[in-house]
C-alpha cells in the first residue's frame, strides 16, 4: 500500500511540475507551453479508465479459476502492469488538476467528480484485496461472476448518464 501511495504521489507532483512549467511558459507568450500543456491533458483522458478496467477485471476472472501457478503468471504479467498503468494515469489527471489550480484556472472540481474514477477505485480495491479473494472458496466462487460481469458491463456497457 505505501508503495502504491509513494508512487502515485511521485507521479503526481512530478506531472504537476512539468504542468506548471508549461502553464507559465505560456503565460509569457510561447505556443510551446501551450502545446506542452496540451500533451500533458492527453495523456489520460477519464474514458480510459474503463477499457483498462476490463481487462483488469478478465484477468482476476481468469486468477480465480487458475491453478496457483498459472494465476501468479496472470498476476505478475497481466494484472500487476494493468493496476500500475491505472495508477500513473490517475497521478497524471491528479498532477494536471492541481496544477491549473495552482495558477489560478477554475473548474477543477467538475473535472474531479467524474464517475468514470470509480474503476479506478475498484480496480486497486480488487487488487490490494486479490489474496484474500483466491484464499477462500467461497469468495473466489462469488468474485468469479462479479468479475465476469465487471468485464462484461466495461466491454459492452454504454455506461451513458
Amino acid at each position: 500500500m505505501s508503495k502504491t501511495l509513494t508512487s502515485f504521489a511521485l507521479v503526481a507532483v512530478l506531472t504537476g511540475l512539468l504542468m506548471a512549467l508549461s502553464l507559465a511558459v505560456a503565460r509569457h507568450g510561447y505556443p510551446y507551453g501551450a502545446i506542452g500543456a496540451k500533451r500533458l491533458d492527453g495523456i489520460a483522458d477519464a474514458g480510459t479508465f474503463i477499457p483498462l478496467a476490463s481487462v483488469y477485471f478478465f484477468s482476476a476472472l481468469l486468477m480465480m479459476v487458475l491453478p496457483i501457478r498459472a494465476a501468479g503468471i496472470v498476476l505478475t504479467h497481466a494484472a500487476d502492469a494493468i493496476f500500475w498503468a491505472m495508477i500513473v494515469l490517475f497521478a497524471t489527471i491528479i498532477g494536471c488538476l492541481a496544477a491549473r489550480w495552482a495558477s489560478g484556472q477554475g473548474g477543477i472540481l467538475p473535472a474531479l467528480l467524474n464517475w468514470r474514477f470509480l474503476f479506478v477505485a475498484a480496480v486497486v480495491g480488487c487488487h490490494l484485496f486479490m489474496n484474500e479473494l483466491r484464499r477462500n472458496i467461497l469468495l473466489r466462487s462469488l468474485f468469479f461472476v462479479v468479475f465476469a460481469a465487471a468485464t462484461l458491463a466495461c466491454l459492452f456497457w454504454s455506461f451513458t448518464i
